[in-house]
């Protein structure tokens, strides 16, 4: 990854106050005017120790809302997939250690960006691929239980000359 993609991603994260993927599991404490409050990302990989760690139950009560108020934006989430590859992949050739880091850090920066947009009571999750081109092919599947009257995702595919990259954002209404 180049130095200005780091540099970015860096920011952008930063900006957030997003953890990296570094150091997914830590808890930080941020002030806010005046006051702490904890956070904590839960971004999990397959790859790190205690990915399975269990998480605390929040207990939320009913607001009887049983579709979402405003629909996911599609095209807009396609148009942060298509600006975050582009600008993450353009240049980049494939290795296959910097790819695994790249997807950890593109898949971070698609979610902030998403959930900047403040879509309510909507889970997001993003899965990103990238590999080489090598005259293979191969075909990626996805299965989930949804509601298709609530529930959407997006794509996007990009294509250097040495790599491919897939970014899919789905979107789950939580009731």
């Amino acid at each position: 990854m180049s130095d200005i993609a780091k540099d970015k991603a860096a920011r952008l994260l930063k900006k957030r106050g997003s953890v990296s993927s570094l150091s997914s599991h830590e808890v930080r404490t941020k002030e806010i005017l005046g006051k702490h409050k904890d956070s904590m990302s839960t971004v999990s990989y397959m790859d790190e120790p205690g990915h399975d760690i269990p998480r605390l139950a929040v207990q939320l009560e009913n607001t009887y809302q049983l579709g979402p108020a405003k629909r996911f934006p599609v095209v807009i989430v396609n148009n942060i997939l298509k600006d975050v590859l582009t600008n993450y992949l353009q240049e980049e050739k494939y290795e296959a250690e910097l790819c695994r880091q790249m997807t950890k850090t593109i898949s971070e920066v698609i979610k902030a960006r998403v959930k900047d947009l403040m879509i309510a009571r909507y889970k997001i999750i993003v899965i990103v691929h990238i590999g080489q081109l090598n005259e293979q092919s191969m075909r990626i599947g996805s299965r989930c239980i949804w509601d298709p009257a609530s529930d959407t995702f997006s794509s996007y595919a990009f294509k250097n000359t040495s790599l491919f990259g897939l970014a899919n954002v789905f979107a789950v209404y939580f009731e």
